[in-house]
């Protein structure tokens, strides 16, 4: 079976790369519930729901009469996607319920899975699994962080499964190695959701912010596009094009490979509650036709602050299959984007 690309780099290289934007939510979700209180916790059954014991938000742009110019809206987006990342280093735990759609050609994937985070800085540990599902194809991953390693785990289709960990402590001489001491994102660089939203920031720039809701939840929307030297790298094909003045449009690039990202971040907890990649589908060669959102991640039901079973964080798999790949891994830890 072929992975289209946004999936296929989710699921085996662990992390993320990637119109008008869809009506509600592509889950078809019932009409939400009353919002609650703020003083009340959110209800476990909640979509987006978060915890009132948050983050303070990214202040709004300042209301004027005087719009913002390119660069202050571009400036502003990068700011807020910035720090929605900070915050989720410095959350001393979380959980999150998450869902997964993708649609590529004829074929739909669905999933479902948790993210459980504890702990910053070095003593950070986290839980990150789904599944996803076709008609006869499954795909199950697991990204798990318990101090001393970071294992991955997934099994595509019918494919044995395979496991690879990272030596955490190697990882972290890395860092102080480029520079970066106080190792506060140490995850960013391991996996989980700092490692894909880190690696959202590095690979895309982000040009446009605007007010939205999802199911009444307020959220920066935000908009991205490759970054032209991650993306001749990645297409490598298309490297001289993708770099000229002129670009590539996004029907010239691969099917399944995203020509841009939506970001949603609630606007109270500077939570990532969704993450859009937009392309042109279509086997190719194909017309120059609107952007559509080919895949979705959805988080919800998020708690941050509460407490969290520490045993998610354990991780014993069996030997077989294993591969550690610490110095394979290691020229590839960069410093992300400040």
């Amino acid at each position: 079976m072929t992975l289209p690309a946004c999936l296929g780099i989710w699921v085996v290289g662990g992390f993320p790369v990637t119109g008008q934007p869809p009506v509600g939510s592509v889950y078809q979700r019932s009409a939400p519930a009353p919002a609650p209180a703020e003083t009340a916790p959110a209800p476990a059954g909640d979509p987006l729901a978060t915890s009132p014991t948050s983050p303070t938000p990214f202040p709004p742009a300042p209301q004027s009469a005087a719009p913002e110019s390119v660069a202050e809206q571009a400036g502003r987006a990068e700011r807020v996607v910035a720090a929605a990342l900070a915050g989720l280093s410095r959350a001393p735990s979380l959980s999150a319920r998450v869902r997964h759609l993708v649609r590529f050609n004829d074929m739909v994937l669905k999933g479902s899975g948790r993210y459980v985070q504890s702990g910053v800085g070095e003593d950070q540990r986290y839980r990150y699994e789904y599944r996803l599902s076709a008609t006869d194809e499954e795909f199950e991953v697991l990204d798990v962080c318990d101090g001393i390693f970071a294992w991955n785990f997934r099994r595509i289709g019918q494919n044995p499964p395979q496991v690879e960990r990272i030596d955490v402590r190697r990882i972290r001489e890395r860092l102080d190695t480029l520079g970066i001491s106080h190792r506060q994102d140490q995850s960013a660089y391991l996996g989980g959701i700092q490692r894909h939203l880190g690696l959202l920031r590095q690979y895309f720039h982000f040009a446009s912010i605007t007010p939205a809701a999802i199911d009444e939840l307020p959220v920066w929307r935000i908009e991205g596009t490759w970054d032209r030297d991650t993306l001749a790298w990645i297409v490598k094909e298309k490297a001289e094009a993708i770099k000229s003045e002129a670009g590539v449009a996004p029907n010239e690039l691969p099917d399944g490979m995203p020509y841009s990202v939506r970001l949603s971040i609630s606007k109270r907890e500077l939570f990532p509650v969704r993450v859009e990649w937009l392309a042109v589908p279509g086997r190719r060669p194909t017309p120059p036709a609107p952007l559509q959102v080919i895949a979705m991640m959805e988080l919800y039901d998020v708690r941050i602050g509460e407490p969290v079973d520490v045993s998610a964080f354990v991780y014993k798999p069996a030997t077989e299959g294993l591969s550690d790949i610490t110095d394979g891994y290691l020229p590839q830890v960069q410093p992300l984007r400040q």
